[in-house]
């Protein structure tokens, strides 16, 4: 199966073409080596996949006939990815100067002002 149909079918991106576009630009890699979309995948083989400032690491237990539900995920591949990366993710996030969170929707001239106090600083 190729690469990009498998990281489709485990769910690991939303469509084919989001995964075929992470191969073009070198986030997925086989065994250190970054690889094409259409290359062809094999029981065993580990995949490294750079997604969202994180370094997934997958290890490919079996191939799936097409793309399966969220349940059944674990069947065809095993998460090797080290405590370490999540962690650094979570410090990546709250290093930034000014945090705000998710759907609290636009800042408001309060809010405008306290971001440019804390940049001039």
């Amino acid at each position: 199966m190729r690469i990009d149909k498998y990281l489709w079918c485990i769910r690991l991106y939303k469509t084919r073409s989001i995964a075929t576009e992470a191969c073009k630009k070198g986030h997925i890699k086989i065994n250190n080596a970054s690889v094409k979309a259409s290359k062809l995948i094999f029981n065993g083989e580990q995949i490294s996949v750079r997604k969202d400032q994180i370094n997934y690491k997958i290890e490919v237990l079996d191939i799936p006939p097409n793309r399966v539900g969220a349940k059944l995920v674990d069947l065809f591949r095993k998460d090797i990815t080290p405590k370490e990366e999540f962690e650094k993710f979570e410090l990546l996030k709250y290093a930034k100067d000014y945090y705000r969170k998710k759907g609290t929707g636009r800042p408001t001239k309060k809010d405008r002002r306290d971001i440019d106090d804390l940049q001039e600083e």
